[in-house]
């Protein structure tokens, strides 16, 4: 073969290789979905946040969250910069995708017009900086099942009429008290036990992903600040098994709030 042959060949492949990468090299890898949890213990117990990234790796998809949350706040706190809170910091200072707001566990029962009027702002100020507001709808107390009516109605009509996202997390909780009273889904009056918080994770990462949860396992880790492995949590595989299917078929058409 001619020299003036090869040469030809050769730049032609190499065009190829230019012009024709392969798939590995062509598509991006998605960037992580960075998601702020704002709110209180209703939201950090047993490190739902974290459990929530665990999940989603398990599915194959990428979320970071981080918190501002303290102890027993409420949004309007959140919003003054009181309990030691920085959330409006966190919201103008880093680029979020999603900010999921969590208020006091009595806000729609004592206070609804704070409730209302601070969720507003607060939806607002996540939209002017790029991102979408979602609802973080709590459950009843153990010793009051009855408040979760109330709860519900509060979050369904704050997001309605917002036009964002709700997470219906009360009435899973209160199905699955209803169809497990053996279980323990209370740490205390009205904190998540462990399990609690395994299927708060689970109803999350489902309605954040789209994703079917039957295959996530029983035991999720993360890594610690040193590279080794930190257990999330530990839920009994006849446990696992329940809340999985509970949520896999829980039906959330009716807790749908954008147009």
């Amino acid at each position: 073969m001619k020299i003036k042959h090869i040469k030809s060949i050769c730049f032609w492949l190499l065009a190829l290789t230019v012009l024709v990468p392969t798939n590995l090299n062509a598509q991006e890898e998605k960037a992580p979905v960075k998601i702020l949890f704002v709110g209180n213990s209703f939201t950090y117990f047993w490190n739902m946040p974290q459990l929530v990234s665990a999940m989603a790796e398990t599915q194959g998809v990428s979320i970071q969250t981080y918190q501002s949350t303290v102890g027993g706040s409420n949004l309007e706190q959140h919003w003054k910069g009181e309990k030691g809170t920085k959330t409006r910091e966190l919201l103008e200072d880093k680029k979020w995708d999603y900010v999921v707001f969590g208020d006091h566990s009595l806000s729609t029962i004592e206070a609804p017009e704070r409730f209302k009027e601070y969720g507003t702002k607060f939806a607002e100020l996540v939209r002017s900086q790029g991102a979408e507001p979602i609802f973080y709808m709590t459950w009843a107390y153990k010793s009051n099942p009855l408040m979760q009516e109330t709860i519900t109605k509060g979050y369904m009509e704050l997001a309605t009429e917002l036009n964002a996202k709700v997470l219906p997390v009360g009435p899973v909780y209160m199905k699955a008290r209803t169809l497990r009273p053996d279980l323990e889904f209370y740490f205390d009056d009205k904190h998540p036990s462990p399990d609690g918080s395994y299927l708060i994770a689970l109803t999350i990462t489902k309605l954040l992903t789209g994703k079917s949860v039957s295959a996530i396992p029983d035991r999720l880790t993360t890594v610690d600040g040193n590279g080794e492995n930190l257990y999330l949590c530990f839920v009994l595989p006849p446990t696992g098994d329940f809340l999985r299917q509970l949520v896999e078929e829980m039906n959330f058409e009716s807790f749908k709030t954008q147009k």
